[in-house]
């Protein structure tokens, strides 16, 4: 399935918004492999830029709107300019996150405790009183109601390594030797897409991404099964990042739940406050010994 298909064809540059002008270009410029930063920004500005990347959960076009006004508000008054990037699908998203080419990432749970070990990602921040849980859907006019009746039938996930949206699921699916087939669809916007016009049989996906959907399409789904919960995602820097601007991006997130226009900044990603993280708190995840079970860039 494109991930694109649902762009619209018709708009013309000339038609569109001032606004929709720039989201494209960052978009466009989002999709290129993004260097190593802690360059210059220009010759008139010495700031240097840190490449943030953020996992491609939703459509990058969606994304690029989301997180630039996040990332030029964490910017403001830092000695450093952050600059939003993500990747077309979460597989390639995984390759950028082992190359190292990303300064910091919002990444999942288990792509945390994988790259950490290599390049060496290390936690800097997560959602505060927040607990990341996976579902698996169904339409509302399915007659499938429960996961034994899933048996034989064809289910989409985003990636082989989306934790709570493929690996959670997947797992409890092959505990219960329930035999399914699978389709990998880059997102959970496309996973939701998949089961609503017919094309799977269910999918899985978020609580975060599920409410972002809109109410009409909410209403055409039903949540089958609840995964237990775990540490949510981390945002998390690569080494070559320094101790100051470690320190100082951490404050700058923490302070965006203080503030009514952050307030604004974080619940436009459904996010509520921010936390300072350490390693250890992902060692639920690691407890899980997933194994060979999904690991990120074996299996495309």
């Amino acid at each position: 399935m494109d991930k694109f298909s649902t762009l619209s064809t018709q708009s013309t540059p000339n038609k569109a918004s001032h606004w929709q002008f720039i989201y494209l270009i960052i978009l466009m410029i989002s999709l290129i492999s993004p260097v190593n930063a802690q360059a210059p920004l220009d010759a008139k500005n010495t700031k240097p830029i840190l490449i943030f990347g953020v996992v491609p959960q939703q459509s990058a076009i969606q994304l690029a709107k989301l997180w630039p006004p996040i990332l030029a508000a964490l910017s403001e008054n830092a000695n450093y300019q952050l600059q939003f990037a993500t990747a077309p699908d979460i597989p390639t998203f995984e390759q950028r996150l082992k190359d190292g080419q990303y300064d910091i990432a919002y990444m999942n749970p288990y792509h945390y405790v994988v790259f950490h070990e290599a390049p060496g990602y290390q936690a800097l921040a997560r959602e505060k009183d927040k607990k990341l849980k996976g579902l698996l859907v169904v339409r509302k006019d399915s007659p499938i109601k429960s996961l034994t009746e899933l048996a034989g039938k064809t289910l989409a996930f985003p990636a082989p390594a989306a934790f709570a949206a493929s690996v959670l699921p997947r797992a409890h699916l092959k505990q219960g030797n329930i035999d399914v087939q699978v389709k990998y669809v880059g997102s959970h916007d496309s996973v939701y897409l998949a089961v609503l016009q017919g094309l799977v049989d269910a999918g899985g996906g978020v609580q975060r991404t599920f409410n972002n959907l809109t109410d009409a399409q909410k209403q055409q789904l039903n949540v089958l099964w609840q995964s237990p919960t775990y540490t949510p995602h981390a945002i998390a820097t690569h080494p070559r990042v320094t101790k100051a601007q470690r320190q100082q991006l951490l404050e700058q997130l923490m302070a965006l739940s203080t503030t009514p226009q952050g307030q604004a900044l974080l619940q436009s990603v459904d996010f509520s406050s921010f936390v300072a993280a350490e390693d250890k708190d992902w060692d639920d995840v690691r407890e899980l010994k997933l194994g060979t079970l999904t690991k990120p860039l074996e299996e495309k």
